[in-house]
């Protein structure tokens, strides 16, 4: 479902003046879904607490002309984990997904995708961390207790059933979903995968409805890699813009997980 709870978001954001603070706090504040602003010039940091989605924020400070790049995610209390899939194929979807473990049973997941056909589109995390034959090596939607498909708000569903997205004409998707089931312990090295069509929730007549929602091709994944939130000291291993790479023991299968074109990960 979709969330109102708020989390922080930092942004590093071009800043020279007095003047340009005042343009990005004039943008932010009194904006519905704001709760609050902090601004460090010297830092050119932006830290902002809102129910809004990373991209709707990001939109408003680039709206005074200043170019901003989202740096943590992280909940308004000391959050549980937080975990970042960088989406893409073959095709032209691509984006970047954020989850967030607020409380024991609340994960938020935030995130902006493009190049999507204008509608609904199934997202689902999946059982594994493997993107050498693309999406199609992902494996089946993450289902550790066997149950049927469904919808998020479903007792009965894969714990990797988390709806539908909607891209708008444009073909861009921006959300903010909350979920009940997910744990951002249990995810880190599988992969998120948006789909082709709309997901039935499990209430279709066709054949898969039950399995996989009949949310027909896989157009775009990635795996899901640990990162740092703004308030927990996470081991990094790698990072690269901003997201940090999973441990090996991370990864539900050994030794895989990276696309053949991906450059090797000395030159991340």
């Amino acid at each position: 479902m979709e969330s109102d709870r708020t989390t922080k978001l930092e942004f590093g954001v071009q800043m020279t003046c007095n003047g340009c603070v005042n343009a990005v706090r004039t943008a932010l504040e009194g904006t519905q879904g704001v709760q609050s602003v902090e601004i460090d010039l010297a830092q050119e940091q932006v830290l902002v607490e809102s129910s809004l989605t990373s991209q709707e924020v990001q939109s408003l400070i680039e709206s005074t002309g200043r170019r901003a790049v989202l740096k943590g995610v992280g909940a308004a209390d000391p959050d549980l984990g937080s975990a970042v899939a960088m989406m893409g194929g073959a095709g032209p979807v691509q984006g970047v997904v954020r989850f967030v473990q607020v409380t024991g049973d609340c994960c938020l997941i935030d995130g902006t995708l493009d190049g999507l056909e204008p509608g609904s589109h199934g997202l689902h995390v999946h059982e594994l961390g493997d993107l050498t034959n693309d999406c199609l090596s992902c494996g089946d939607h993450y289902n550790p207790y066997g149950r049927q498909h469904g919808a998020p708000q479903d007792s009965e569903r894969h714990v990797g059933d988390l709806g539908n997205i909607v891209a708008e004409s444009n073909g861009r998707a921006s959300f903010r979903l909350e979920d009940s089931q997910l744990k951002v312990w249990d995810i880190i090295g599988r992969s998120l995968v948006v789909d082709s069509r709309e997901d039935d929730l499990g209430r279709g007549g066709h054949p898969l409805s039950k399995q996989t929602g009949n949310s027909g091709e896989r157009l775009a994944c990635g795996i899901i890699a640990r990162s740092a939130s703004l308030f927990q000291n996470a081991k990094k291993i790698c990072a690269c813009d901003g997201v940090t790479i999973w441990e090996e023991r991370d990864r539900p299968i050994a030794g895989k997980g990276r696309r053949k074109t991906d450059a090797p990960a000395a030159n991340l």
